[in-house]
């Protein structure tokens, strides 16, 4: 899971300094608007942010979704358009910030940790910054990649909810598409514990399954750390919300979704309990192979050793040796060796020794 980078670049900077703190390879910026009442919906990608102030003062719905944090020149612009206060912005663009919700006057500022798989290999989680206004919801993003997909298509929809209710909705929506995308990050997780599972029952072992199941381990150690204080942030904002921008409806939805944020982390404690258990069994099954391989030489070594004994008396170089003159010495000494050998396999094997 690719994590963001260190703050030490903020050291002796004063409070409030918009510096990009980040691993991030994208560069560019882009502004995603998505403008919409339920009769019509206007979307229009911008290239200055003093365009986003138009729709500060409409009775539409809008949603400005920020691609880009490294650009923070354009942060500061768009800061300025806002109304966002330095802090704010601060935040925004330093992506080491744990899951919050603060309350400032003319706006709700809320930090979650967007995770998804990248070409279905790796995990990646970045920091999503969102701004809600009465009418208007900023999102803040770091790369293009986003968990948004199904949420863009159901605003072309005209039956879709979202475009029949206000801002609390679409701010809804958001978080919902974000908590959603973790059960599906969970069951990518299930699947990979299911396929270590099937190896080790089968006694089947893959070079590195201990390092792939510790991978997995951390992998949902972060998501446990991102999805406990987003569980709380969901049960601030259904309890201790301003008023006059959530609506009693929407507060029934946001109710569900912290029922569905309560149940992604029981499932993730259920996958650190299976992976914990697989290790056990993993180490077990290593240590009871070990145990069929010894017991076997340890079987062989045993029958040979009356058998070694019997050549080791015939190798003896006494000239005296009765059995040295006959003419089936050989042969029949040979003959003892195979059948005590002989009886002492089955012996073995009927005392169910091996």
């Amino acid at each position: 899971m690719k994590l963001a980078g260190t703050e030490s670049k903020k050291a002796g900077l004063a409070p409030g300094t918009v510096l990009h703190i980040g691993d991030s390879d994208y560069k560019g910026f882009k502004i995603e608007v998505y403008d919409f009442t339920q009769e019509k919906l206007e979307r229009k990608d911008l290239t200055d942010p003093a365009q986003c102030a138009e729709y500060l003062s409409t009775d539409t719905v809008t949603w400005i979704n920020i691609c880009g944090l490294s650009r923070t020149d354009k942060i500061e612009e768009l800061g300025q358009v806002l109304g966002l206060h330095p802090l704010t912005l601060e935040d925004i663009v330093n992506t080491n910030q744990r899951p919050k919700l603060e309350e400032h006057e003319e706006y709700t500022f809320i930090v979650l940790k967007m995770v998804y798989l990248r070409e279905q290999k790796e995990l990646m989680a970045e920091q999503l910054s969102m701004i809600a206004m009465s009418n208007v919801i900023v999102t803040f993003q770091e790369n293009p990649e986003d968990v948004f997909g199904n949420l863009r298509k159901r605003l072309e929809s005209t039956k879709t909810p979202i475009r029949k209710r206000s801002a609390d909705f679409l701010l809804y929506a958001l978080i919902d598409s974000v908590v959603d995308n973790y059960f599906e990050i969970l069951e990518w997780i299930g699947e990979k514990v299911e396929d270590i599972e099937d190896d080790i029952l089968a006694e089947q072992p893959v070079p590195g399954m201990v390092e792939n199941v510790y991978n997995l381990r951390r992998d949902l150690i972060y998501l446990r750390k991102v999805i406990w204080p987003t569980r709380e942030l969901i049960g601030t904002l259904e309890k201790t919300g301003d008023g006059e921008f959530w609506k009693e409806d929407t507060r029934n939805y946001l109710r569900d979704l912290r029922d569905h944020s309560l149940q992604i982390l029981d499932n993730v404690e259920v996958l650190r309990e299976v992976l914990a258990e697989l290790v056990t069994i993993h180490l077990s099954a290593i240590s009871n192979r070990l145990n069929q391989v010894m017991k076997f030489l340890t079987i062989i070594s045993t029958i040979f050793i009356p058998l070694t004994f019997i050549v080791g008396i015939y190798g003896m170089n006494f000239k005296f040796m009765p059995e040295l003159g006959w003419k089936l010495g050989y042969p029949g000494v040979m003959i003892f060796m195979l059948v005590l050998a002989v009886i002492m396999f089955f012996y073995f094997k009927k005392r169910k020794w091996f």
